[in-house]
């Protein structure tokens, strides 16, 4: 679409609960809208202890990236600060006097039974605050976006997750003129990887995506099966767009642009299993450091990525309980845009998500089709999405048993002969690129912006 000079382009107010610092999906997204001439607007959270802070900032292709200030106790009770940090320090070991004998008329319990009562009391009350903590936090966040949603006066509101739901339908329901809902499902909402011990949370997610996706005038998840189940388990008269999260085309693979040699310090004699993404739980770490003594000494694990520093230290500890810690890189992220270029001097990808939840089964990660640009063959777990794309694609080897020799065994085998995996991950790439995966995307948002009546403007 050509934008006319003479009209007022089309507002899109893209809501996502994070700071879109990492977020590759709703950056992409909203940059294919911007390039279709909207103006495009991403309403996200600041994260002040990582320097992200509130306020609105124009992005080089002419988007605007606003954070909205999100929940601090020091903002509103900054007297109780102290306090429970201090609550937090106690809770974390034993506290003073602790083997002390009681004191002179209090109850006769041993000092180790009332450490023990007193670390219970402390978690209890760290769980309640927890808990009490997103919740303020979520609210702040709709409270917050749906005020600068207001102030934008959106045509259409991208909500991205159910999370975003309450702000896009009460920006809709605060504004002067018609205004279209986008509902993007990034994950199966309600049977994410969260703790299972809440009591009201599941029903206000339930009734939050209920009642968002049927007033929604379009619906696009990342996989097949999520949308199935979307469909199936809310009767929508048409199935939501498939969207993958494919990255952005960036010319042939090629080796040179590879970087996790170099930055693991590895020479052309060695074979590198490739990770990119974030370093975290119940993503195929564990089980290719499972997998690395059953493999030759010369096969390395570089992972490329970002991750929290307790999660780091839990790769690495994990590297030497196993005896493989020279053969375990940790070797920093790359930009999201570089990371398939960054990958492209590896030997294979291990792609595989731990079904620990419905939406980790259902996954059709990002990272599988960073690699498959990479020009790298693929060991993928067998889930039905992941699996589906590798084995109609040639590119790699499903792994079917759960044991770390299962997966060796599949690492191995791509290992003895990757040219041919190779040769169709290459010749595979030009095909699965974002600019093919969001055109219906783009004709969506016309349609949606058509039956509010204000077509291409």
């Amino acid at each position: 679409m050509t934008a006319d000079p003479h009209a007022t382009a089309p507002r899109i107010a893209v809501l996502v609960y994070n700071d879109c610092a990492n977020d590759s999906r709703v950056h992409k997204e909203s940059a294919s809208l911007r390039a279709e001439g909207y103006d495009v607007r991403i309403i996200a959270v600041e994260r002040r202890e990582l320097g992200r802070t509130a306020g609105a900032a124009p992005l080089p292709d002419g988007r605007v990236l606003e954070r909205v200030p999100e929940f601090a106790i020091e903002r509103l009770l900054p007297a109780l600060v102290p306090w429970w940090r201090g609550l937090i320090r106690e809770g974390a070991g034993g506290g003073p006097g602790e083997g002390a004998a009681p004191r002179p008329g209090s109850l006769a319990v041993p000092a180790d039974g009332m450490t023990r009562v007193r670390t219970r009391l402390l978690q209890g009350l760290r769980s309640v605050g927890e808990r009490a903590y997103r919740t303020l936090a979520q609210g702040t966040y709709w409270v917050n976006a749906t005020r600068a949603g207001v102030r934008f006066a959106p045509d259409v509101v991208h909500a991205n997750d159910a999370n975003t739901l309450v702000p896009a339908l009460a920006i809709r329901a605060l504004s002067r003129t018609p205004v279209g809902i986008v509902y993007d499902s990034h994950e199966l909402w309600r049977h994410r990887n969260v703790r299972q011990d809440r009591l009201l949370a599941p029903l206000v997610e339930h009734l939050t995506e209920i009642i968002g996706i049927r007033q929604a005038d379009g619906v696009l998840t990342v996989s097949p099966s999520i949308a199935e189940w979307l469909t199936r388990t809310y009767r929508l008269a048409e199935k939501p767009l498939l969207v993958r999260n494919i990255p952005v085309a960036d010319g042939a693979p090629d080796r040179r642009t590879g970087v996790l040699r170099e930055r693991a310090g590895l020479g052309p004699q060695d074979r590198v299993i490739a990770y990119g993404g974030r370093i975290t739980t119940a993503r195929g770490i564990e089980e290719t450091l499972e997998a690395l003594p059953h493999l030759d000494d010369h096969i390395h694990f570089v992972l490329l990525g970002y991750g929290e520093e307790s999660a780091l230290e839990d790769v690495r500890a994990r590297a030497r309980d196993l005896g493989v810690e020279h053969r375990v890189h940790l070797v920093g992220a790359v930009p999201p845009d570089e990371v398939s270029r960054a990958l492209a001097d590896g030997d294979v990808a291990v792609v595989h998500v731990r079904p620990i939840c419905l939406s980790y089964r259902f996954a059709l990660p990002n990272k599988l089709f960073e690699s498959i640009r990479a020009g790298l063959p693929i060991a993928a777990a067998d889930l039905p999405d992941m699996s589906e794309v590798v084995e109609d694609l040639g590119v790699g080897e499903v792994f079917r048993g759960a044991s770390p020799e299962d997966l060796a065994n599949a690492l191995r085998a791509i290992l003895d002969a990757p040219e041919a995996y190779r040769e169709r991950a290459v010749a595979a790439a030009p095909r699965l690129t974002w600019e093919r995966e969001i055109d219906e995307m783009i004709s969506m948002y016309r349609r949606v912006l058509a039956g509010l009546g204000g077509g291409d403007r």
